[in-house]
């Protein structure tokens, strides 16, 4: 299993938002970066993200589970843009911000703290399992 970041603006796509669609998940559409995409085109079913509010709460607050391989993007005809569909799995307890990330020297080559522009970004087990326990989570029950 793979794990990745999601990053979304809460004004325009929130966790509550993310949870209201259940099971069945959703598109993780409108990305036009093509490292953010290629990315989603190493995703498996079942990987792993953390979903983090951007620019307003900076913070990991979801664990969300990719529901959809690579398929084409539902809000373009560009055939150059893809997207997976992700579902959420569970609540940060403690959600993760931002400036904590950054304080903590486990987390000092996490993509968050130094690719802070891509929406969709990979996350190494240790840092899966750091953020994980800051947040209150057992890393390997989410």
């Amino acid at each position: 299993m793979a794990y990745w970041l999601f990053k979304s603006e809460p004004n325009k796509w929130s966790w509550e938002d993310q949870l209201a669609k259940g099971k069945s998940g959703e598109e993780w559409d409108g990305i036009r970066n093509y490292q953010a995409r290629n990315f989603m085109r190493e995703m498996k079913l079942g990987d792993r993200g953390f979903f983090y509010h951007s620019n307003i709460g900076l913070e990991v607050v979801g664990i969300v589970e990719v529901c959809k391989t690579i398929h084409p993007d539902s809000t373009t005809d560009d055939p150059r843009w893809e997207c997976v569909d992700i579902r959420a799995v569970a609540p940060v307890p403690n959600p993760v911000t931002l400036k904590a990330v950054k304080a903590n020297p486990k987390l000092a080559d996490m993509s968050l703290v130094t690719s802070m522009r891509l929406s969709v970004q990979p996350v190494k087990p240790a840092e899966w399992a750091e953020v994980c326990r800051m947040g209150g989570l057992d890393p390997k029950s989410v």
